[in-house]
């Protein structure tokens, strides 16, 4: 390479980034396994390579930046591949796909999906050629079964829906309305023999309806009376539309992430940095490890983390680590649950074990730097039955509380005088609480344990422990704690979060809006949102909000509030992108449960001049896409005599509805009203 010359004439040395940014053909082992041969430059793929994953997928093709772009091929471990055009690591374009079951689809693709038109052959024997909108038939297509029967028309998320021609193989037919894979609207039933049906179709209670009448053919032997009705009900399987599990890839191209030649830090995730190939050179290069590009992730903002870091010096620190001794303690010595079924006397209140730690080690306990203190377990057979229940891991568990990171404390206490913990994995959140609580707590276990045993998906909090501190010497003070999940531990930030009771009085922050963040918490008369669900996840927030709050209303429970918390998607990604998040949802992503990684859209509402005490603003039609993170909280308040006093001496003051201290049942049917005209069914 020559060297350049400056204005003045003095030579320079070779440019060292363009030295480094040569292609060369490389064919290596990399040192987490991985194997890579084909052209290479600025340490990464680019040009003609194949690359092969431990895991067993493989990509061969075209690549531009580390990045699948252009013509490939990728393989999956089960036998799947896909044949076609890349772009950024997606499927993106035109290409084949076949699964292991010997479907395959050839057509148009976007971002991972189907998406335009394209041909789909079922395992079945099943055929569809039509227009397809990020993974499911819809606009016009062509449904051919193995049966011989066809259907053409219009479709909308993978069923007939508009009008549509549906031909039996016996000759029998009908044209006429579509919504949802069942008639309706206007229709016609034709009979092979020439007999008509004229009539009009619609869904009552779940069941198809008709009303119309019925025309004889010319043919005397055509039976003078007739009904459809059972070609839609009892012979709905003849028209069933084939759905296959391969069309839902555990792991897709655009999630695999490759090894790059390191130079310094050890990873850094692509979702730091935007699509932008301008902003793609310089240090994230110098990474040793980092993803082709990930499936509908964007850059976050970067979100500051909760709470102060309890470090030597600190108030608390003490504290801290006789919990971590404790929780150490406890759970190490304990055998793993076998059974979730508990004897009545596991959750006896006086079912509880004290251990003494002095600083010298005994024992049963190790020695340690702290103070001489008690450790008491409450009801720890049926705590640890519960972490088993909730799936939680033993090890992991005590090492997210009891590792070498200290935990955090939130900036102030909750208007319980609580205070807050976090662990430094954010999993697990420690509160410290008044006798009066735990009492609750104790009393409410057997009841809490049928329910959250016998429904998997309820909202109410996870509790994992219950323990007591008490510190031995001139404090001779207790300190009761309780371990639960913490809601908003999520791969993507928390942009908004709400506590929503239904309540009016005193519901609103006290924090100017120029200081509110993504930490605040904002209540009834700041929210400004109505979240909008698809119908089955509708369904299912209205049952299980139901069940959770018959239960606490049956332990004499009040003043519990629904935590929402809000992450932002980007409006340049259209919420037709999440279709496949949205259909048969419990069996395609099981990352997805209720109130967690839920995707649906919130619409902005306003509150009128005047109103301030309205609950509920008006829509403006103004719509945003969200991910959406949700849980019953603060459920160890009953209705006492203390806040029986409280109500009576707040409703001389205030509208008795709008106070937050009213009779379980009241408060039961107030916050269920309020959170349904909250959440809301997508129209």
């Amino acid at each position: 390479m020559s060297t350049s010359t400056t204005a003045n004439g003095e030579g320079n040395s070779p440019n060292v980034e363009e030295e480094e940014e040569q292609t060369e053909h490389v064919e290596r082992r990399l040192p987490n396994g991985d194997f890579y041969t084909g052209e290479w430059r600025a340490c990464l793929p680019d040009g003609i390579g194949k690359y092969l994953w431990v895991d067993g997928c493989m990509y061969e093709g075209q690549w531009r930046r580390g990045r699948a772009t252009g013509r490939g091929k990728f393989l999956w471990p089960s036998g799947a591949t896909y044949e076609g055009e890349f772009c950024n690591g997606f499927m993106e374009g035109f290409g084949t796909y076949t699964s292991c079951s010997d479907d395959t689809y050839w057509g148009n693709w976007s971002q991972n999906l189907k998406h335009g038109h394209g041909k789909k052959s079922f395992p079945s024997g099943d055929y569809y050629d039509g227009e397809w909108v990020y993974g499911f038939q819809e606009g016009y297509g062509k449904y051919v079964w193995k049966n011989g029967n066809e259907y053409s028309g219009e479709w909308k998320a993978g069923a007939f829906h508009g009008r549509g021609l549906l031909v039996w193989a016996n000759g029998n037919r009908y044209e006429g309305g579509w919504k949802d894979g069942l008639p309706n609207g206007s229709g016609t039933f034709k009979w092979a023999d020439g007999s008509i049906y004229v009539g009009c179709w619609s869904m009552e209670n779940g069941v198809p309806q008709q009303r119309g009448a019925y025309y004889p053919s010319v043919d005397p032997s055509s039976p003078t009376t007739r009904d459809p009705e059972t070609f839609f009900t009892t012979g709905r399987s003849d028209f069933e539309v084939g759905v296959t599990m391969s069309d839902v890839l555990s792991v897709m191209p655009s999630s695999k992430k490759l090894w790059a030649r390191g130079h310094s830090k050890s990873v850094i995730s692509f979702a730091n940095f935007t699509n932008s190939d301008d902003e793609l050179d310089g240090d994230w290069r110098n990474s040793e490890v980092c993803p082709l590009t990930p499936m509908m992730r964007w850059p976050p903002a970067e979100i500051k983390r909760q709470g102060e870091t309890i470090s030597k010096g600190h108030r608390n620190y003490e504290l801290m680590l006789n919990l971590q001794l404790g929780i150490r303690h406890a759970v190490g010595k304990q055998s793993a649950a076998t059974t979730l079924d508990l004897k009545p006397s596991a959750f006896d209140p006086k079912e509880k074990v004290w251990t003494r730690f002095p600083p010298e080690g005994s024992k049963q306990t190790p020695p340690h730097q702290s103070i001489e203190f008690r450790w008491k377990d409450y009801c720890p057979m049926v705590f640890r039955t519960l972490r088993k229940l909730f799936k939680v891991d033993p090890g992991d568990y005590m090492l997210s509380i009891c590792g070498n990171d200290a935990l955090r404390e939130l900036s102030s206490p909750g208007k319980s005088g609580s205070f807050f913990y976090l662990t430094n994995d954010d999993k697990y959140m420690i509160k410290t609480m008044k006798k009066s609580e735990v009492k609750v707590l104790l009393k409410m276990l057997p009841a809490y344990y049928n329910h959250v045993k016998a429904f998997e998906n309820t909202l109410v909090t996870k509790f994992f422990g219950l323990h007591c501190v008490k510190l031995v010497g001139a404090t001779q003070r207790k300190v009761r704690f309780v371990i639960m999940g913490n809601l908003f531990c999520c791969e993507y930030p928390i942009h908004r979060r709400f506590d929503l009771k239904g309540s009016s009085h005193g519901r609103t922050t006290d924090k100017p809006e120029t200081e509110i963040d993504e930490t605040t918490t904002l209540k009834d008369l700041d929210l400004n949102f109505i979240f909008r669900l698809q119908k089955s996840w509708f369904q299912e927030l209205f049952r299980q909000v139901e069940r959770d709050s018959d239960f606490l209303e049956q332990e004499r429970i009040m003043d519990y509030s629904l935590l929402v918390g809000v992450h932002f998607l980007p409006g340049v990604i259209p919420l037709a992108k999440f279709q496949f998040f949205k259909k048969n949802i419990s069996l395609w992503w099981s990352t997805i449960k209720l109130g967690i990684n839920m995707p649906a859209k919130v619409e902005q509402i306003v509150r009128r001049a005047g109103i301030e005490s309205a609950l509920i603003g008006e829509p403006t039609g103004e719509f945003h896409d969200v991910l959406l993170y949700f849980g019953i909280i603060d459920i160890l308040q009953d209705y006492d005599i203390s806040k029986k006093l409280e109500h009576a001496y707040k409703s001389m003051q205030y509208d008795p509805t709008s106070i937050s201290a009213v009779d379980p049942k009241l408060y039961s049917k107030r916050f269920r009203d309020f959170i349904f005209r909250v959440f809301t069914e997508e129209v």
